[in-house]
């Protein structure tokens, strides 16, 4: 019986280290252990990960070719696919996606197909030599206009490059990258050493990106199509309008949305070598949520000094961040307050937080499916103090695509309505990621991108 490799870990920053910079967390695998975890993989002749994977990447041919020891015919195959290898390998739910569903997480554990993306994608950026570029047809003369930058657009972009198509990125922000700049803090995103590389690659397709418009207030959808000739447009702007609980008290100085606290910590981080911001933490801090988005609030929030706690209202095996995530904040030393659910928001007498108001949640009888929800115990109101209250409760969309876009229909929770592959309700207009569902993830968001790309070329070639 042959013997199998257990996973390879992955080596990480010190967690006491770590808690006090925004140096990346995770420090990836060096060629010797990429190499040899790339070896455990089964190449399978029908790969559920590729299946799991949104954007499709032939996974068990790139890495092939890398325990092979070929690193760039590694990265040839992951070009055919994927804009955004180096993010992906950091920040894709890998443990419910394609790793999800390797046949070796069965009886063992997966491979760690995220690791070795992030390797061989890093890999390239410190060897130029090993770079890879997807093939590209000949210009076809048509133009497609895609609005936002962030993983739907980028995907969206990079596929129609390929195709022949001139196509323009307008970003109302003044840098490129969505939430991937904006809302993923540097420990977990490097930005100037990844991101914008990653986003120069799709430059580097023919892809133009304008930033600093912002469609729908200083052009249209109509003006993009009447008069400046694009023959399609893809509608990738994310879902960046904050939800609130509608507890008393919210509108307290030092009450934030994840979405403003992480955004304007990223900026500071990219202006200011020393971190600075003009958000006060203070001494703690209570961030509500438990997703991703809450966990990156809360170890910001660590890192610029404060104690941190992270309330949520069900249980800890419900949290819906990435186990990964929840890791490293616990490792980190943030409080979690489970079973607990704010009901107000305290100030003192300058109009400043001053504590939160909690009550307990015990889980109540099943329903008929068998899940158990929280629901109040009475009487069991407390108080924590804090100086600031983070708000990690999801986005919805911003309306105004739809509102100055002629026959762009959205539905009750704001989002463009869009078939599977992100035809509209207005002809020649396609939609995809988080403007269409909510609050997703990245991968997601480049998969919508990507389903969107094909649907507006099968468009165009009929038109």
């Amino acid at each position: 019986m042959a013997v199998r490799i257990p996973r390879v870990p992955v080596r990480e920053q010190d967690a006491k280290l770590r808690a006090h910079n925004f140096e990346e967390v995770c420090l990836g695998y060096n060629e010797q252990e990429a190499l040899l975890e790339a070896s455990r993989c089964l190449n399978c002749k029908n790969p559920r990960c590729v299946a799991a994977c949104p954007v499709h990447l032939q996974i068990p041919q790139f890495i092939q070719k890398l325990a092979q020891g070929d690193i760039a015919a590694a990265a040839q195959v992951i070009a055919q696919d994927s804009s955004l290898p180096a993010v992906c390998g950091r920040v894709c739910p890998q443990e419910t996606q394609c790793e999800g569903s390797c046949i070796l997480g069965v009886k063992s554990e997966p491979v760690a197909i995220g690791k070795l993306e992030r390797f061989v994608a890093d890999s390239v950026r410190e060897h130029p030599e090993l770079a890879a570029s997807a093939e590209v047809a000949e210009p076809n003369g048509k133009k497609v206009a895609v609005i936002g930058s962030g993983p739907a657009g980028l995907a969206c972009a990079y596929d129609l490059a390929k195709k022949g198509y001139g196509v323009t990125i307008f970003e109302a922000l003044h840098k490129a990258g969505g939430v991937l700049e904006y809302g993923i803090p540097e420990f977990r995103l490097p930005k100037d050493s990844v991101l914008k590389k990653e986003i120069d690659d799709v430059r580097k397709m023919g892809v133009e990106i304008q930033t600093n418009v912002i469609v729908g207030r200083t052009i249209t959808i109509d003006q993009l199509m009447d008069q400046y000739g694009y023959e399609a447009v893809f509608v990738g702007t994310g879902a960046g309008l904050p939800k609130f609980m509608g507890i008393p008290g919210e509108n307290l100085c030092g009450v934030f949305s994840a979405n403003e606290f992480l955004t304007r910590n990223n900026l500071m981080k990219a202006w200011r070598s020393d971190y600075l911001t003009p958000i006060h933490a203070g001494r703690r801090v209570c961030v509500v949520g438990g997703g991703n988005v809450a966990m990156d609030a809360a170890r910001t929030a660590l890192r610029l000094g404060a104690e941190v706690h992270i309330i949520y209202r069900r249980t800890e095996a419900e949290l819906p961040a990435r186990k990964e995530e929840v890791h490293h904040a616990i490792e980190e030393g943030i409080i979690f307050d489970m079973l607990t659910n704010p009901v107000e928001v305290l100030s003192d007498e300058k109009g400043w937080v001053r504590a939160l108001r909690c009550i307990r949640m015990e889980l109540g009888e099943p329903d008929e499916s068998g899940r158990r929800s929280p629901v109040p115990v009475q009487g069991s109101e407390f108080e924590i103090e804090t100086d600031t209250v983070i708000m990690a409760l999801g986005t919805s969309s911003n309306p105004l695509i739809a509102s100055t876009t002629k026959g762009l229909e959205q539905n009750r929770r704001g989002c463009i309505i869009a078939d599977e592959r992100g035809a509209t309700t207005r002809q020649g207009v396609f939609a995809g990621g988080d403007a269409v569902t909510g609050a997703a993830t990245v991968i997601l968001a480049m998969g919508a991108g990507r389903s969107a790309a094909a649907a507006i070329d099968e468009y165009l070639k009929t038109k």
